[in-house]
């Protein structure tokens, strides 16, 4: 008797626990298309379909370290840097987590982290890939869905394309700054020593 209670015991143990499993299983996979839903408004430039993932209390830093607090910030943030009356072309956004989100106890809220890849395409047609590291708070609201709640987005602005172009840009301005001194320079030494060798002739 005591062997078959505990077989039941250790059987619906197991159950419980493919139960819990599952329906975690469930929120990751609807987490993962939260993410997707996000990168793919903003890669086809169609913004406003994020708005339905994120919450309307959204706090959000994006890589310029702007700070946007509502879906309608968001919604003029993109709409001011990209498209057609935005100063950028486009940009293009992958994000990737790096493990699954770590779930609250009740399963209402949750923390990911993770590394994306953010590529800005000028007006001339330049592109620029800027690397990032992420981190996100899911919530699950009162109607049921999963929403982004907030997201911080940074990168290394010691190692980034943008950045190394504008070093560049400034070593050949004192480059050609260092040239043309030198070039007036020698001229201006030219014209000296012809003007005391006419001296000298006379």
């Amino acid at each position: 008797m005591l062997k078959k209670s505990l077989l039941i015991g250790l059987l619906a143990l197991v159950a419980f626990s493919a139960q819990a499993e599952e329906a975690d299983q469930a929120i990751h996979e609807e987490l993962r298309a939260v993410l997707k839903q996000t990168e793919s408004a903003i890669n086809t430039g169609d913004f406003d379909k994020m708005l339905p993932v994120l919450s309307e209390q959204i706090r959000s830093t994006p890589v310029n370290q702007e700070f946007l607090s509502s879906r309608a910030d968001v919604s003029a943030y993109f709409r001011k840097w990209f498209g057609p009356k935005g100063y950028l072309k486009k940009l293009q956004i992958s994000l990737e987590p790096d493990t699954l989100t770590e779930l609250s106890p009740d399963k209402s809220w949750g923390v990911v982290r993770g590394k994306g890849i953010e590529k800005y395409i000028l007006s001339d047609s330049r592109a620029y890939e800027i690397h990032t590291r992420w981190t996100a708070t899911m919530a699950k609201e009162s109607d049921g869905r999963w929403r982004i709640r907030s997201i911080h987005i940074g990168t290394d602005f010691l190692n980034n394309p943008i950045l190394a172009e504008a070093e560049q840009a400034l070593w050949i301005a004192v480059t050609a700054g260092l040239g043309g001194g030198l070039l007036l320079g020698g001229i201006a030494g030219w014209f000296i020593g012809r003007k005391k060798k006419s001296q000298v002739s006379r």
